[in-house]
């Protein structure tokens, strides 16, 4: 009977362990700072990838074209 019970009670504390890990591992992975700042590591990311970099350089380039058209028409 206290071989069972021991038994239990380190079952229960490994339990427990491991779930104060997760909460852990959760409250650093939910983190308004980390969730912000790995979006903007993953917007930079896309944003250099060169099909992406070329469109965005010609659209602001067609714009700022459109720009100075309209300026001094």
């Amino acid at each position: 009977m206290a071989r069972d019970t021991d038994r239990i009670e380190r079952e229960i504390e490994a339990a427990r362990n491991q779930l104060a890990s997760t909460l852990d591992e959760l409250s650093v992975r939910a983190s308004p700072k980390r969730i912000a700042e790995n979006t903007k590591q993953s917007l930079l990311a896309k944003m250099n990838e060169p099909p992406v970099k070329y469109t965005l350089i010609g659209v602001g380039a067609v714009v700022a074209v459109l720009i100075v058209r309209r300026f001094f028409n």
